[in-house]
């Protein structure tokens, strides 16, 4: 093997990253070579080229991340790779996610301040997950009475959200726009006029009774377990009637 060409490095170098199972830097790549065969990092750079181009069309690509190079499935065959382990992804709290979203974007920043932002309180579970996954670390303490310690994100974040770094991370802007619509208070929102018809029907039916209220009626919706669509085409004729059924029960 002659290790000066740089498609036979190349080839050396894919034994190395499928071997490693965690991304390598140049300078570690350089390591494991001995002093008189090491390349140089033009020609280490020059090798990962013609791998990189030598993934073009196959199930896999070399990626780099913060802590170095790698080789993964692509992101397009997720979704059948992922059935080779039987236990389920992780999945995260909105809490959690919107905590690791604030340090990314604000760091360094203290537990206070993230509370101040957020407008509540953030779970101590959730700075130790945190920790735990090496995802943020304590990188100083602010300067004011206590000496709050301030938290910035890490290469192992960067390695896991598949980024190299933080400049690769999406605008604000990209982010707010992705968020969903607020939801609008029941309230303030327009009653569809065919449970308006039905409402009232129940109400003239029966004189005595205190006038349906929306309010009323969909915590009878919430109560049968009948999601309110806004188009209100799933509902059944008999989805509201002067009596609410108990949970789990319908009318055949």
């Amino acid at each position: 093997m002659n290790l000066s060409d740089p498609k036979d490095l190349a080839s050396l170098l894919e034994a190395l990253l499928l071997a490693s199972g965690k991304p390598l830097s140049l300078e570690r790549l350089a390591e494991l070579f001995d002093e008189a065969e090491r390349p140089s990092t033009v020609l280490l750079r020059k090798a990962l080229d013609v791998l990189d181009k030598s993934c073009k069309g196959r199930a896999f690509e070399l990626k780099e991340v913060a802590s170095g190079y790698r080789l993964q499935v692509r992101a397009n065959f997720s979704p059948w790779v992922g059935r080779l382990w039987e236990e389920r992804p992780q999945r995260y709290s909105r809490a959690l996610l919107e905590t690791l979203a604030l340090i990314a974007y604000r760091q360094p920043i203290t537990r206070g301040e993230i509370e101040e932002i957020r407008g509540v309180a953030v779970n101590s579970q959730i700075v130790k997950t945190l920790l735990e996954r090496e995802w943020v670390r304590v990188v100083g303490h602010r300067d004011v009475p206590g000496r709050p310690a301030m938290f910035a994100t890490t290469k192992q974040f960067l390695d896991y959200f598949n980024l190299s770094n933080l400049d690769e991370l999406p605008p604000l802007a990209v982010l707010r726009e992705m968020e969903p619509e607020p939801l609008v208070d029941p309230e303030d929102a327009p009653v569809p006029e065919s449970l308006q018809a039905r409402a009232d029907l129940a109400s003239e039916a029966d004189a005595p009774r205190e006038q349906t209220s929306f309010r009323s009626l969909l915590a009878e919706l919430d109560s049968m377990e009948v999601g309110l669509k806004t188009d209100f085409d799933d509902l059944r004729e008999d989805s509201v009637d002067d009596e609410a059924l108990p949970d789990g029960e319908s009318r055949d």
